[in-house]
């Protein structure tokens, strides 16, 4: 007689973005709940983009209440330009200003990953390269219209429109995207998430 599976875990996502909950759903996982947490994104002064993106994920991570077994995940995406974090546009001319940075030259993305089951936390964190083409008047205001550039580091999103102005990445697309998948899978894992086996 074959033991019987143990419970799976309570999965909670510290998220309120569609793109995480997409990425979690290639690998074929559905939160059972989705708590996005209420934190001051503000940069501390010279903090530089990794640091800063690691603190507030592990930020995001503290302020989500989980119970003693479940996972908690949370991430966050950093788009980098040298030492400067380029965050999410307040508006369309903040927007059209972070395009302009990054017409023509290489950015760095970084996503930090936290996550916790009882009194164990996890981090990692991925940093990936990035080239836009330069733009073109007519190529930056026609994305601009899109409203896709709306809650995005950097102004863009490489999975949107502005894609087509993205010739070469080094690193991970969907880290990129909001989540990496690699290390997701394996945090998952190392917490007691049966990513691969029955659910």
């Amino acid at each position: 007689m074959t033991d019987p599976q143990p419970a799976r875990p309570r999965l909670i996502l510290g998220s309120g973005s569609p793109r995480r909950l997409e990425l979690l759903a290639a690998l074929g996982i559905t939160p059972d709940a989705v708590t996005p947490p209420d934190i001051d994104e503000d940069p501390r002064k010279a903090e530089l983009p990794r640091d800063y993106c690691a603190r507030i994920a592990a930020e995001k991570l503290a302020a989500i209440p989980a119970g003693e077994g479940d996972i908690a995940l949370c991430a966050d995406t950093t788009v980098a330009l040298g030492r400067r974090i380029l965050g999410k546009p307040a508006d369309e001319a903040e927007a059209r200003r972070f395009l302009d940075l990054l017409s023509g030259r290489r950015h760095r993305v970084y996503t930090a990953l936290a996550m916790k089951r009882g009194d164990k936390t996890w981090a990692r964190i991925t940093e990936s390269r990035v080239r836009m083409k330069r733009l073109s008047d007519t190529e930056r205001e026609g994305y601009l219209a899109t409203g896709d550039w709306q809650g995005k580091a950097g102004g863009y999103s490489i999975q949107g429109p502005a894609g087509a102005f993205i010739p070469w990445i080094s690193g991970s697309h969907s880290a990129i995207v909001g989540l990496p998948l690699a290390e997701t899978a394996q945090l998952l894992s190392a917490a007691g998430y049966p990513v691969w086996g029955p659910r």
